[in-house]
């Protein structure tokens, strides 16, 4: 019976994807197999030594001390693309609100409820409509910043807008390229986006070379009156350098799921309270994702969408399973391979491969291992942490 702690308010749809069967499941657990979580912010002395592996049911893993993960040898585990049309919509909604004077127009009809007279009220409206008028979408140009799941539907979308599109995406995997239409236009840096586009949209992680990228020198950039929206993390942008460009007028307009209180109260910002993924069908497709990833690797060991792990899968054959991990360095599994000889037991399938600094070895074997030999792989150096399943 595995035993998995959740940290926050997890979709029922996902949970149920880890059978009662096979599975205890609470909010409180002295030695949890496996951590489930959204948005807690998890410290590296939390996570109990019986930890296997972390999910995040959504993208970012920033609230996750990943590098603590990693030198213990626990692969974390997110959700890409499952929250990827809640965002897309609401992105969408907020290119509206940037084009047209939707939210200054409905305060101000709200702001008329001193009003009786429905013939008076229609004619000041008619006169006063001119205040809100704003431009189509349509014609317009889209920067999007950072083209994978997320970013590749936004382009799409504004594509079918009648919008044009151009992508700036330093990283763009082939998948990911694979799904942009060949009318979007790949811009060779991200200055030359800001310089084209009317509207910039951004759809980036946290990394260190992306933390605080919009700044002062690439803002200066902007092509003056642009529009720009960040749904993506808090930290890309330089928030000084936001009110510095909208109050020289190099920007228009910015909209953000991230407020902080010197934003407040402006009439050229709109900010919403980081709901870009926060539907029913994003929070159950996130944990549906989540807990199947977690199931696969506590059964199989299999590893999928993780973070700091490299994806492996491998049909289970044999009669148990390894599961290594180890510093990817040079030797360390032919020490592996060489003890399994040495103990007459069979390997009937083996995968191995490596991301950065951590190996990640499943091997399926035809005989028992004891509990002496699976110390003795432990015990070698360079080994992290070594898992038998049956």
């Amino acid at each position: 019976m595995y035993k998995v702690l959740t940290l926050n308010q997890i979709s029922t749809k996902g949970l149920e994807r880890l059978p009662r069967e096979s599975y205890e499941i609470a909010s409180e657990f002295s030695s949890p197999d496996a951590i489930l979580l959204r948005s807690h912010k998890l410290q590296a002395e939390d996570i109990a030594k019986s930890v296997k592996a972390i999910g995040r049911a959504g993208a970012g893993t920033n609230n996750i001390p990943v590098g603590a993960c990693t030198e213990r040898g626990i692969p974390v585990f997110n959700s890409p693309g499952a929250n990827a049309n809640a965002v897309k919509e609401l992105v969408i909604a907020g290119l509206a609100l940037g084009s047209r004077g939707i939210l200054p127009g409905i305060a101000y009809v709200n702001s008329l409820g001193h009003m009786n007279d429905a013939g008076e009220m229609a004619k000041l409206l008619e006169k006063e409509k001119k205040r809100f008028k704003g431009n189509e979408l349509a014609g317009r140009t889209l920067g999007v910043v950072g083209l994978g799941a997320i970013g590749s539907m936004i382009a799409n979308a504004a594509l079918n807008l009648g919008m044009e599109v151009v992508g700036y995406d330093p990283a763009l995997s082939v998948d990911a390229a694979w799904r942009l239409p060949s009318s979007v236009k790949k811009m060779e840096n991200i200055n030359s986006l800001f310089a084209k586009a009317d509207y910039i949209t951004l759809h980036l992680p946290v990394l260190d070379s992306t933390r605080g990228m919009v700044n002062a020198d690439l803002l200066s950039a902007c092509k003056p009156g642009c529009c720009l929206l960040n749904f993506a993390r808090e930290e890309i942008v330089n928030v000084d350098a936001v009110i510095a460009a909208l109050d020289k007028g190099q920007l228009r307009q910015f909209i953000t799921d991230f407020p902080v209180p010197s934003l407040i109260g402006r009439e050229d910002v709109v900010l919403m309270p980081h709901i870009g993924a926060s539907t029913d069908e994003a929070e159950d497709n996130c944990a549906v994702m989540a807990a199947e990833q977690i199931d696969d690797f506590l059964k199989n060991g299999n590893i999928k969408n993780s973070v700091n792990f490299p994806n492996l899968q491998l049909e289970r054959s044999g009669h148990c399973r390894l599961a290594i991990a180890n510093h990817n360095v040079p030797k360390i599994l032919g020490s592996i391979l060489g003890i399994l000889a040495e103990a007459n037991i069979n390997i009937v399938d083996m995968l191995n491969k490596s991301r950065n600094e951590i190996a990640y070895n499943l091997i399926d074997l035809g005989g028992d291992v004891s509990s002496d030999l699976l110390a003795e792989l432990a015990a070698l150096e360079g080994v992290i942490n070594v898992r038998l399943i049956h």
